[in-house]
């Protein structure tokens, strides 16, 4: 034996049997952690997960190309990460959150079909499913196409493909849904529906609107029906009532059925018409739970839409061997920002509004105006997100001016797209697809952490290279920069 060289005793487990190391210490060790033969095995079907990608995309006809990692503020929906400018004081580049314009202005280019798998960065807090500041996703642009359907049918056969033939798992339907956003929240409460189970939400405002509980004496009553739900134990339905109470509830009401009876805390209040209506609406049987919201709409939808999840995890209906996909399409282009109590884009500006100018100027409630956007659900993750592309600098100018903002601040913010598109651009649209979250799903994984070789921990953190860190006072007077230290 010859000795290469020499280890000191190893901090963290560099196999998968035995006690796993806590994630702080396998973080701040990973490239010891990346030794375990599930680490290894990750690392090389992601490489495999690229290559499946780029096979597609070329076959049909997308050409690749690389956009600036250096670039300026656009408003995409998180915060930015500035880089001070050395040679232009007090200016700053932008790290770029998505591609976004300069796919767009590729289309101008003459740029048939674009990709590209595109690093994007976001100072957003970092969750189980997100990571925190630079993520990759499968960026696409087609141009002469005003539809998002044409979109929709390119890709999905991608995504298909990537379940059935990369990952082995069986798709729920190959028949992928388009559902309106709208139609999503009212059944499922999120525009994220998990479709590998049913649980929808049924409206029994008119049902019940003579009833004399006062509690459904509201401007909405839903309920979903649990399958199996008599099962229940008393704490898993107070574990439900608590989740209820986090998303803004009072309680949550719920009826057993069991041996041709109804049971439970509302069942006294009801009549035997209301008990009647009640189960044939929902097609409740015996053994099955029901459970109620009754509030404002928009809160009804959030607490049944949060506990139809929790249901979901006590019954173990999210089978990982299974995906089902959906499209959510018809996005609000506007939405109400409670915070900032003013109207704000739903999604971002460079979508279209379906019926052009004709839709913003005569549409009285500009919440009613829909764009021609869409997201990709699998599993309950969106995974996609897409539209139909403003290329109109008319229409730019008049979705902003919705907001108040006049001409001269979006060609100060836009200056480069609206000059290009005085050019005529082509009508084009696209989308963008978050591959670390979708590999996540793929793999039958729970922490998007575990398929990135470098990431950071769940609080933004390089614990390896312990990064962020301070820097020499020299590099900020280079930046034209100075720290201002807390008061405290």
């Amino acid at each position: 034996l010859t000795l290469i060289n020499k280890s000191e005793p190893l901090p963290v487990n560099t196999h998968d049997e035995g006690d796993p190391s806590g994630e702080d210490l396998r973080l701040k060790y990973r490239y010891l952690d990346l030794r375990r033969p599930s680490m290894q095995q990750t690392l090389r079907r992601r490489a495999e997960y690229y290559r499946f990608m780029r096979r597609y995309m070329d076959e049909h006809d997308f050409i690749e190309v690389t956009t600036p990692i250096l670039a300026n503020s656009s408003p995409e929906g998180a915060r930015d990460f500035l880089v001070p400018s050395r040679l232009h004081p007090g200016k700053f580049y932008a790290l770029p959150q998505a591609p976004q314009q300069f796919k767009q202005l590729l289309m101008v280019g003459g740029i048939p079909r674009y990709y590209q798998i595109a690093p994007c960065f976001r100072d957003e807090d970092p969750r189980a499913d997100r990571l925190y500041g630079d993520f990759y996703q499968l960026d696409c642009e087609m141009a002469f196409v005003d539809d998002g359907e044409v979109v929709r049918q390119t890709l999905e056969p991608l995504i298909k493909q990537l379940v059935t033939e990369f990952s082995g798992k069986e798709l729920v339907s190959n028949d992928v849904p388009r559902i309106p956003y709208r139609e999503a929240m009212e059944k499922y409460g999120t525009d994220k529906p998990d479709l590998r189970y049913s649980l929808e939400m049924v409206d029994l405002t008119e049902a019940l609107k003579n009833v004399e509980f006062k509690v459904f004496q509201a401007p909405c009553v839903k309920a979903i029906r649990v399958p199996g739900g008599a099962s229940f134990t008393r704490k898993q339905i107070d574990e439900f009532t608590d989740l209820a109470r986090k998303n803004g509830a009072g309680g949550l009401a719920y009826i057993v059925f069991g041996d041709g009876e109804a049971k439970g805390p509302v069942v006294k209040f009801l009549k035997d018409e209301e008990l009647k209506a009640v189960r044939e609406k929902t097609g409740a049987e015996d053994g099955d739970a029901v459970f109620f919201g009754a509030d404002e709409r928009e809160k009804v939808n959030k607490v049944l839409g949060a506990v139809r999840i929790a249901f979901a995890d006590t019954l173990g209906l999210k089978d990982d061997n299974k995906v089902a996909l959906c499209w959510i399409v018809d996005f609000p282009f506007y939405e109400w920002d409670d915070g900032a109590n003013k109207l704000d884009f739903g999604h971002n500006p460079f979508s279209l509004p379906k019926g052009g100018l004709k839709a913003i100027r005569e549409t009285e409630n500009k919440l009613d105006i829909v764009a021609d956007q869409y997201d990709m659900v699998m599993n309950g993750y969106e995974v996609c997100s897409g539209a139909v592309r403003n290329y109109n600098p008319e229409i730019m100018y008049e979705v902003f001016g919705v907001l108040g903002y006049d001409q001269e601040y979006v060609a100060k913010k836009f200056g480069g797209m609206l000059n290009a598109f005085k050019f005529g651009a082509p009508p084009h649209a696209g989308c963008a697809f978050g591959i670390d979250r979708m590999f996540m799903v793929l793999e039958g994984l729970k922490n998007i952490r575990d398929i990135v070789a470098f990431p950071k921990n769940g609080s933004g953190v390089d614990l390896m290279m312990n990064s962020p860190s301070a820097v020499d006072d020299n590099q900020l007077e280079e930046a034209h920069l100075a720290i201002i230290e807390d008061e405290e």
